[in-house]
């Protein structure tokens, strides 16, 4: 079965407490059930994971690469600043989804460089939590070929 690791950074275990009127008022359980719906629709298998620590991410990246087919990042704080996580993105050979919540072209100008983008096969961004089914639906595709 097609494996997915779902990987979320910094402060999202926050969701729908911290600045709702950015984020809305979906929690990280609300993104987890929803990405268990779609995977179960696709015929899919995800990891969901959670990490603040950029080290931990990278360990999950760097898992990936032999327990997954695919991955859906949201790299949180980490977007802007991480050129480690890029590196883990790339060593991985996996297709790589990265996903935002909010719009970050719509932020400050500090969050709307994306150091992640550069080992995305697409981005999804300022959909909200349904930004992860859209990922997931592409990954299915992307993995399927």
């Amino acid at each position: 079965m097609t494996t997915i690791m779902i990987i979320n950074g910094p402060n999202l275990n926050l969701l729908g407490l911290r600045e709702p009127h950015l984020y809305g008022t979906d929690t990280l359980d609300d993104v987890r059930r929803l990405c268990a719906s779609v995977a179960d629709e696709l015929g899919l298998q995800i990891e969901f994971h959670q990490r603040n620590h950029e080290g931990e991410i990278i360990d999950l990246i760097q898992k990936a690469r032999t327990d997954a087919d695919g991955i859906i990042i949201n790299p949180a704080g980490y977007t802007s600043t991480s050129i480690a996580i890029l590196d883990a993105l790339l060593a991985a050979e996996r297709p790589v989804i990265e996903v935002h919540v909010t719009n970050i072209h719509r932020r400050e100008d500090f969050r709307q460089h994306s150091y992640v983008s550069k080992a995305a096969s697409a981005v999804v961004m300022g959909a909200g939590i349904q930004g992860y089914e859209f990922a997931l639906r592409r990954l299915a595709t992307l993995t399927r070929r």
